[in-house]
């Protein structure tokens, strides 16, 4: 999730921004955990002829792809990864107490550097929701794919994924409309993009019916790499077979969720590919 934290203004006021659970707005608009597990199971199974068993998530903020993972079949086990007290504390609380004791058991949080942190090899890595972006140099983010393809099993598997378009390089604000059992708006923000480094510092905000807003719910201070980019340093970092999967669009030209191997992309406005990388 790699958030950074800003602090609210204090108010006396009871509105609907004081009462919401900032990481829970965040699952509701951003976190498609099921989609992300079928995709990942699916596609491990496809390339390997066998069932992935151990998951580790990185960047894994409140774990949901964890628990998702643990809840699919009794021989999943999974492994949680991220810096942030906060928000694994979170995770304990408000997703891991949902599972069942046998569930719990199969799951283990760590708190940690994804550069520094050793863990049991996982069949699967993934490290989704554009995290790993925090890496702002080449070099950096290199020794990310180097240490993520050293802890993977020995036909492990990495996925992530990228967005990008000609929208990507704007300083444009975006809304979308969410329903929950309070609806909300989630709004995405990119503040600035600066060319010559490929900085691109974004933020998330959520407005409420009665005209309250968590302003800058999350932060992120990233690099906005390039495909071609990412292939050439998962290359350089000994991985083979690096396939990129492209989403199609339904008959009312909205994305329709399918992710299929390609050789080439749309230039369109706005894409998110997932990209695969064997070890």
């Amino acid at each position: 999730m790699a958030t950074i934290v800003t602090t609210r203004k204090k108010s006396s006021k009871i509105t609907q921004a004081s009462r919401a659970d900032r990481y829970q707005l965040y699952e509701l608009s951003v976190q498609f955990a099921e989609s992300e597990i079928d995709f990942v199971e699916d596609r491990y199974r496809l390339i390997r002829g066998k069932r992935a068993r151990l998951l580790r998530e990185d960047f894994c903020g409140s774990a949901t792809v964890c628990c998702e993972w643990v809840r699919r079949k009794k021989r999943h086990r999974a492994i949680g990864v991220d810096i942030n007290k906060e928000v694994l504390d979170w995770a304990r609380v408000r997703n891991l107490s949902k599972l069942t004791p046998s569930q719990r058991k199969r799951l283990q949080l760590r708190r940690g550097n994804v550069l520094k942190t050793k863990t049991r090899s996982p069949d699967i890595i993934s490290a989704m929701n554009f995290s790993y972006w925090l890496f702002k140099e080449r070099k950096q983010l290199k020794r990310y794919f180097r240490k993520a393809r050293k802890a993977l099993a020995k036909d492990g598997i990495l996925f992530l994924d990228a967005y990008g378009g000609y929208d990507s390089f704007k300083e444009i604000e975006e809304e979308r409309e969410i329903a929950a059992k309070e609806s909300f708006t989630y709004i995405w923000e990119q503040e600035k993009y600066e060319p010559v480094s490929g900085t691109l510092l974004c933020h998330i905000h959520f407005g409420f019916a009665d005209g309250s807003r968590i302003e800058r719910a999350f932060s992120y201070d990233w690099r906005l790499w390039t495909l071609p980019e990412i292939r050439e340093l998962l290359v350089e970092a000994g991985f083979r077979n690096i396939t990129f999967y492209w989403q199609g669009w339904d008959d009312n030209d909205e994305p329709d969720g399918d992710f299929q191997p390609v050789i080439e992309g749309d230039a369109d406005a706005g894409w998110i590919c997932y990209i695969s990388a064997e070890k």
